[in-house]
């Protein structure tokens, strides 16, 4: 199973800072409320996790 992205929604800030980091567009922030990856499209490289202000991203999901 591949790393993904995992956002902690109760902490989020939406501030955007991950959507504009995010090389494969994966990240959306939808209707300003929390952060969103979308599974499909995030590779796990952690560009999100290292540009959080609020530390609120991990990735995680197991061993390839």
């Amino acid at each position: 199973m591949k790393r993904k992205a995992i956002v902690n929604t109760e902490l989020c800030v939406a501030c955007g800072c991950c959507v504009k980091v995010c090389p494969k567009s994966a990240i959306s922030v939808p209707a300003g409320v929390f952060a969103v990856v979308d599974s499909t499209l995030c590779v796990g490289c952690g560009k999100c996790a290292k540009e959080c202000p609020a530390s609120v991203i991990e990735i995680g999901g197991g061993a390839e």
